[in-house]
């Protein structure tokens, strides 16, 4: 708790209306130390001095991450919502700014509402100023209603005085001495708040900031100059604390989406099998939630490799959420030994169930290929088909005149399964549409598309890349060419077969 510090009582400004001129504590008006000795003023302008130094500098945490990309084996480690603005506290934007006005700026005023029940009473401090050297604003109110319609989004800090007696709507029947604290910062939670009390009353002010006073005043001990000073430690210190709870707000948010994340991106399930997997997904940064692409891949006991790609539509935990319920049924349902049509139709059922919103829809793309690594069948809900490269000719779409339509647009909807040939060595592309709906070309007018991908690929092939190395220069590219990050999620997996 903090010690209690001699200072001087702020003024009623005639900006209310309501203040009437009175003496100055402790002597003349001229003079600033309010009647305290030489000593104990130092004293006191040296412990308020620690005091706004030690709360202008926020809390900072360290939450970045390096690559925004996650590949397939560090899918759980990323993280997007936890990055912290590691910049110094009066720089960082509270959580709370769309209600509460932006305390301390250099632009505006401060501004202090002094609720006393006797105003014209109090001392007249010629002058109070901000950081800037700016006159701090006074408003009073003789009461609680009175400060309720006093109580403004310019008003930055609130000078209590403690006894007050609480509104009768406030009390429960008990007899608590600080009620009229209590309903303030019920009032008022995004301001700062300094309690004002009677000299030596030091247990009822640290009682004060514990209930949530940003610091403690006594009312006979007061000073103009540190009375300034104090007001604006509260107010930093209060954008302190919102700025340390908004960090501490966005870091559970990341653990949350990482959690979300680890369930979207799985492990592949492919032991035994002589296919390659590689995978990359990178969130769409015009958002700070996740999307709902998601796929999967596993290897049922009969040696055949099924593989999966989906994407909910919308954006954030919800589609999320429901991604993560449409992955881990696929995957129950293909080890249970359902494949295509039928597979596809229980996955209906499951997303009509789940859904939100009967406008949510999802598309898929799943891939059953058979053991001997030659041949696969393939179904489309609405998904782009895959890309299949084979050396000797260009890299090509897999065949898509049967697409079905999404999962959730048609009851009773079917999903033909199409028998396409692979041949002995082969790369099978499965992608969401983020990678081909970036924009390319002089304004950005145009869509990448999936021949502008099909030409970009091939490329890159012909320059050598293959597995991990290739996705990640397609999903850089195709972000260069959009000429920034992309708007929608993008999730690409890749199957290699070489003899």
């Amino acid at each position: 708790m903090p010690a209690p510090i001699p200072r001087q009582r702020a003024v009623p400004a005639a900006e209310s209306g309501q203040a009437q001129t009175g003496p100055a504590i402790g002597g003349p008006s001229g003079d600033s130390s309010g009647g305290l000795t030489g000593d104990s003023s130092a004293a006191a302008s040296t412990a308020v001095s620690g005091a706004v130094s030690g709360a202008t500098e926020a809390p900072r945490t360290q939450d970045t991450v390096d690559d925004d990309t996650v590949t397939a084996d560090k899918a759980g480690d990323k993280t997007d919502d936890g990055k912290a603005d590691n910049r110094p506290a009066d720089a960082v934007p509270s959580a709370a700014h769309a209600q509460a006005p932006a305390y301390g700026t250099p632009t505006g005023h401060l501004t202090l509402l002094m609720i006393e029940d006797d105003p014209g009473g109090s001392p007249v401090v010629p002058e109070l100023l901000d950081p800037t050297g700016k006159p701090i604003r006074v408003r009073t109110a003789r009461n609680l209603t009175e400060a309720e319609r006093l109580l403004t989004d310019d008003v930055h800090c609130i000078l209590l005085d403690l006894a007050l007696p609480a509104p009768a709507r406030a009390g429960d029947g008990t007899d608590d001495e600080l009620a009229v604290l209590r309903h303030v910062l019920r009032l008022a939670p995004h301001h700062a708040v300094l309690a004002l009390t009677a000299s030596g009353d030091t247990e009822r002010g640290a009682e004060a900031v514990r209930v949530g006073a940003q610091d403690y005043l006594f009312r006979d001990e007061l000073d103009g100059r540190l009375l300034s000073r104090a007001i604006r430690y509260a107010v930093e210190r209060k954008r302190s604390d919102r700025a340390e709870r908004k960090l501490t707000e966005s870091k559970l948010r990341a653990q949350e989406n990482a959690r979300l994340e680890r369930g979207l991106l799985p492990t592949p399930l492919l032991e035994g099998s002589p296919l390659r997997f590689a995978a990359r997904y990178r969130p769409g940064r015009s958002r700070a939630l996740l999307g709902g692409d998601f796929y999967d891949t596993v290897r049922t006991p009969d040696g055949t490799v099924h593989a999966m790609i989906g994407d909910v539509c919308g954006h954030g935990p919800d589609e999320a959420a429901l991604g993560v319920e449409l992955r881990i049924a696929w995957r129950a349902l293909t080890l249970a030994g359902l494949c295509g049509d039928q597979l596809l139709g229980t996955l209906q059922q499951v997303l009509e169930h789940e859904r939100s919103d009967d406008e949510i829809f999802a598309t898929l793309c799943t891939v059953d290929i058979a053991p001997d690594g030659r041949r696969a069948g393939l179904c489309l809900a609405g998904h782009p088909s895959p890309l299949l490269a084979c050396p000797g000719r260009p890299a090509e779409l897999l065949p898509y005149d049967n697409n079905g339509p999404a999962l959730g647009l048609l009851p009773g909807a079917r999903w033909p399964r199409t028998q396409v040939e692979l041949g002995a060595e082969w790369s099978l592309m499965l992608y969401t549409d983020g990678l081909i709906e970036g924009r390319i070309g002089e304004g950005r007018r145009e869509r990448l598309g999936q021949d502008g991908m099909v030409a970009m690929v091939r490329r890159q092939l012909a320059e050598g890349l293959r597995g991990e190395e290739l996705l990640r220069a397609a999903v850089n590219e195709v972000r260069d060419l959009n000429g920034g990050e992309l708007t929608d999620d993008v999730a690409v997996l890749l199957l290699d077969r070489t003899p």
